[in-house]
């Protein structure tokens, strides 16, 4: 093709490419609708809902990942308590480390950091669960059961991730307080308590209730997209592979992408 020929298929090329952006955006809705009604308004209409299964998902969402989230959120509390110092001593104002990390960690950082680890544990396994049952036809043996497959499946995935990851994000955001605070008393003339006073006296109720929110929206958005590309797997076990990559990169571009949205929402809502 001719650079006339690109430049002239350039708008039908950005044109097809939205339409197909808003129609998996609205694929993952009406998944996640499926999903919440079965977990909240199916039982009260007769329809059963499998807490065991739910409480496995949650146990290996949120427990399985306490280790791997403690170590990654410590390190991270701590560099940003060092990089925070580098220029706050600069400026004489060494004793707000304190708040800019509690600021950085509990608004941004540690539901952030939280949703990317449940992505490459979770969502991933996700993928590959559904992608496995698909190409091995069990999906397809569950409609026949008259089982729906959202139902029976995504569900519980969808309950336990609501629970898990805003508590996981509780804790990450404690211990990378906790990674700010080592930097503090060792570094900063800080002891443990007039370090834990000073974040308190940096934060405020929305703070905390900012990165809940997020947390939440990131643990509909990681089951939405690994299910949802678990049943988009085709036949071969090399799908499989495919469909966990795809979850994995996709789901990392919508939480972000959430997370601008909302932080953008949250910065025009209360710079007055």
């Amino acid at each position: 093709m001719s650079a006339a020929g690109k430049i002239t298929a350039l708008p039908d090329r950005v044109g097809t490419a939205t339409l197909n952006g808003l129609a998996y955006v609205g694929g993952l809705a009406r998944l996640t609708g499926e999903s919440a009604y079965a977990a909240f308004v199916g039982p009260f209409r007769g329809q059963r809902l499998r807490l065991r299964r739910a409480f496995h998902q949650a146990m290996a969402v949120g427990v399985g990942a306490i280790p791997i989230v403690s170590l990654i959120t410590f390190f991270v509390g701590l560099i940003m308590a060092l990089q925070s110092a580098y220029e706050l001593r600069r400026l004489g104002a060494i004793q707000f480390v304190a708040d800019a990390v509690a600021i950085s960690i509990i608004r941004e950082l540690g539901p952030l950091i939280t949703a990317i680890i449940v992505i490459g544990r979770s969502g991933s396994a996700f993928a590959a669960e559904i992608g496995t049952m698909k190409v091995t036809e069990e999906v397809d043996a569950l409609e026949t059961m008259a089982l729906r497959p959202v139902v029976f499946l995504v569900a519980p995935k969808f309950l336990a991730m609501l629970v898990m990851v805003p508590c996981l994000t509780v804790w990450a955001d404690f211990m990378g307080v906790m990674g700010g605070a080592l930097f503090g008393v060792a570094g900063a003339s800080f002891t443990l308590m007039s370090y834990l006073r000073a974040t308190r006296d940096a934060l405020v109720v929305s703070d905390i209730l900012t990165g809940l929110v997020k947390s939440a929206l990131f643990a509909v958005v990681i089951t939405a997209v690994g299910c949802r590309e678990g049943f988009a797997t085709g036949g071969g076990a090399e799908e499989v592979g495919r469909s966990t990559t795809t979850a994995v990169v996709r789901s990392i571009f919508l939480v972000i992408a959430v997370d601008l949205l909302f932080t953008a929402l949250f910065y025009w809502t209360n710079r007055g």
